[in-house]
């Protein structure tokens, strides 16, 4: 009887072999995925891509949106963008396009997240109803007035004033009032400061990752300051949970707090915490860079300035506090504003990733999907002469297509 035992080298080989099999393997996967990515999007025309780093060349720190305005002038509706390798998004700046993919409603791959997302989306959809919003008219108006005060006091010293600081603790200030019942000003708060901070360094993390294509996938763990619990933990006590329902008026915090599940549990303090922080971010991050864009637009266009300066002044004369009802007749300063956040929509770009392809008007489809809405307020085919500022464009009666002017984003909530 004999034994055959495998030497060193006779291993190492096979298991050299099995590698080598399994990397022809995964090289075969990825070249079938690229061949198939190429076949959907062949239809669209873009620039030059390298095999490896895809279009990431061309764009330079600080140029992306005007990287992105050159493509919208080169090819009508949408363009590929590839990331690196086989990853590949889809540029939309094109109004029908925009209007399929917002009448859609899957803004995850994952049907738990999506299911998740449904839920939350139906249980806070009272929180943004106008009876609920007017009466808050009056704390917008008192957190402004801080604010102007303040700016009373500085210009006084011959030095220019950055606006956007102040208009992001303002706007922040506005969003713990009315959207959490803060009491007390966060304008006047130095802790509040860190706060705006934070969501600065945010901000650059955001777009440094974006910019990167081996972070395209990261998430990041943000630090969450519980602004819920203690109010849940509160509600909990004898008496309160009453008080609360019999309001007239529920604030954000007070939905999230009450809402129930359809199985009829509260929001965790996971969930909770993940609301209250987009809703912080979102609430007044984009709003205070709206603002701060609005008040640069008129200050480089003084005529329609002085005439939005004397529309207001008839309306409220000297001193009278601005109400819900003074928002309609407000015509012209209203459309000074769209055109500013057409100009400069405060969201300059929107990511979505579809459950399944998603077939266009004309044939085409794909399923990872960017709606640039800078690229489709800047686009000449929709708005001619886009970099002209010219509030005319939303006077009565004029025409636009339903989905020609997104600052905020569309679809529903």
């Amino acid at each position: 009887m004999s034994f055959s035992v495998l030497s060193p080298s006779r291993l190492l080989g096979g298991i050299s072999g099995l590698l080598q099999a399994a990397s022809l393997l995964i090289l075969f996967l990825l070249l079938l995925k690229a061949a198939r990515l190429l076949k959907g999007l062949q239809q669209f025309p873009s620039p030059p891509s390298h095999w490896l780093y895809g279009q990431n060349q061309e764009f330079q720190k600080g140029q992306e949106l005007q990287r992105i305005l050159k493509w919208v002038e080169r090819f009508p509706g949408t363009c590929p963008h590839w990331l690196c390798g086989n990853r590949v998004r889809l540029l939309l700046y094109d109004p029908d396009y925009m209007k399929v993919i917002l009448g859609k409603s899957d803004p995850r791959v994952h049907d738990f997240c999506r299911y998740t997302w449904f839920q939350h989306q139906r249980m806070l959809t009272p929180a943004f109803h106008y009876d609920t919003l007017k009466p808050y008219v009056g704390l917008m108006a008192d957190s402004m007035q801080v604010m102007l005060d303040k700016w009373e006091e500085l210009v006084g010293q011959d030095s220019p004033l950055e606006v956007s600081e102040h208009i992001s603790l303002m706007t922040l200030d506005i969003t713990m009032k009315c959207a959490f019942s803060h009491q007390g000003s966060i304008q006047v708060d130095r802790n509040s400061q860190s706060y705006i901070q934070v969501i600065g360094d945010l901000n650059n993390l955001i777009f440094s990752h974006l910019r990167n294509p081996f972070h395209h996938n990261d998430t990041s763990t943000l630090t969450h300051q519980h602004t819920g619990s203690p109010r849940k933990a509160h509600l909990q006590e004898e008496g309160e949970l009453e008080k609360v329902r019999r309001k007239r008026y529920l604030d954000f915090l007070d939905i999230l707090l009450l809402a129930k599940m359809e199985n009829g549990s509260s929001l965790s303090n996971k969930d909770l915490c993940a609301e209250v922080d987009t809703f912080m971010f979102e609430g007044h991050n984009t709003t205070a860079s709206g603002i701060s864009w609005i008040l640069y637009a008129l200050a480089t266009h003084p005529k329609h300035q002085q005439r939005c300066r004397e529309e207001i002044q008839g309306l409220l004369g000297d001193g009278a506090s601005i109400t819900w009802d003074h928002l309609d007749q407000m015509p012209y300063t209203t459309m000074c504003i769209k055109e500013a956040l057409r100009l400069y929509p405060p969201v300059p770009g929107i990511g979505r990733e579809l459950s399944t392809p998603i077939t266009f008007p004309d044939g085409c489809s794909c399923i990872t999907v960017v709606l640039s809405i800078n690229g489709l307020h800047h686009n000449p085919k929709v708005w001619p002469n886009p970099e002209m500022f010219d509030p005319s464009r939303f006077a009565s009666g004029s025409a636009q297509h339903s989905h020609a002017f997104l600052p905020f984003s569309g679809g529903s909530r």
